[in-house]
């Protein structure tokens, strides 16, 4: 029996339905000794509230604290600006990690137990989270993971072609937060409930969002209207702090909220980072989708529906695989016309169609079988040595 870890040291719950499935699904099995290890409240009131309790009886739950009083002083200081207990966790808890077989995680920031504190006995599974098109989510650092469950073939070439990793290093599985949360579906309160939906998605990256120069222009455009109802749902991390700091690509930059002249129109519902932002429930329930480059437009895209972009950077995108899925809809230089290029989005859905469904094809290679039972087969055939590839 294997002792296994699916570790959720998030600072929001948006990554948590791409590996508790898989983690579920081999409790169930009872071959492995299962642990969930989170490092919030938040993510352990979450677990609770999308899984079985039936399976929840099969794990363990654990939580992990900051420790030492060093790392309590420096996550004081640098919390507000930086994920600092986050990259703390690890080495406050090296023994914790250090018992485990395999550590699963769905983010990048794990390797630190490899490339800096030497755990290189411990296996580490990367689950991914999303799957979207951005370069970081190829970058050489996924080559550090022993195995890296994928969800189509689309992710699988890119890695192999631009972050070396080997075939043998790559399982394709599907996407198990199908499996948890294609149900969803958000019971909205709009005095219309028939009119289309619009969805509004910003990424939080401010070199890459469409929030920081357009977002208010977008917002501006559906006050007083009646043609669309409106869910403003950006990615959960835009508003987690005041500023937002990004690595890949490097930047900083003060965030402000909507205005609460916004929240108070009765055609618009808006959410900046509850756990609703990511579970489906509002990509489900819309009827068309605006945003950037969040990777949650192929979660929309499971059921084709018009889309359209906006190119808040004059990026030249057109091949460019970080954009590839502005392939789906037209793309707009500014939300000037906003209502308009909606309407004619979704007069030319039929146009766009068959790039859709090319794009969900590449993106989800889905089966018969649940997608969460495939990764706890590729996990397990992996610990008992079985070669791949």
């Amino acid at each position: 029996m294997k002792r296994i870890c699916f570790l959720f040291n998030h600072d929001q719950t948006h990554q948590l339905a791409h590996s508790l499935p898989i983690a579920l699904a081999l409790a169930a099995r009872g071959e492995h000794r299962i642990v969930l290890a989170f490092a919030k409240p938040a993510i352990r009131a979450e677990i609770e509230r999308q899984a079985d309790p039936v399976m929840l009886e099969k794990v363990e739950l654990v939580h992990l604290t900051l420790k030492s009083g060093t790392s309590q002083a420096l996550a004081g200081v640098l919390e507000r600006l930086v994920p600092a207990t986050k990259l703390l966790i690890y080495r406050d808890n090296l023994d914790f990690f250090a018992s485990f077989d395999a550590v699963v995680v769905s983010e990048k920031t794990t390797l630190l137990l490899k490339t800096r504190y030497g755990l290189e006995n411990v296996k580490l599974i990367h689950t991914r989270h999303g799957a979207g098109d951005r370069a970081i989510g190829f970058n050489p650092e996924s080559a550090r993971f022993d195995l890296v469950l994928v969800s189509g073939p689309k992710i699988r070439d890119r890695l192999i072609a631009d972050a070396g990793l080997q075939p043998q290093q790559i399982a394709l599985v599907g996407y198990p937060k199908f499996d948890l949360c294609a149900g969803n579906r958000f019971a909205d309160t709009f005095p219309a409930p028939e009119r289309p939906t619009v969805i509004y998605n910003p990424h939080p990256s401010p070199k890459l969002s469409s929030w920081f120069r357009h977002g208010a222009a977008v917002l501006e455009a559906f006050r007083g209207q009646d043609r669309y109802n409106l869910i403003f749902a950006p990615h959960v991390m835009l508003f987690e702090r005041r500023y937002v700091v990004t690595v890949d690509p490097p930047s900083l930059a003060r965030v402000r909220a909507p205005g609460t002249e916004y929240a108070r129109e009765p055609r618009t519902h808006i959410d900046t980072g509850s756990p609703a932002s990511s579970d489906m429930g509002y990509t489900n329930r819309a009827d068309i989708y605006l945003g950037d480059v969040s990777s949650q437009i192929y979660e929309f895209l499971h059921t084709p529906r018009p889309c359209l972009f906006l190119n808040s950077h004059g990026v030249d995108w057109q091949s460019d695989p970080n954009y590839l899925h502005w392939q789906a809809g037209p793309v707009l230089d500014s939300p000037e016309g906003l209502l308009d290029a909606i309407d004619a989005a979704v007069a030319s859905h039929p146009d766009y169609r068959p790039a859709q469904q090319a794009l969900i094809d590449a993106t989800f290679s889905l089966s018969e079988r649940p997608s969460a039972e495939r990764a706890a087969d590729a996990i397990t055939a992996f610990l008992e040595g079985q070669p791949r590839g």
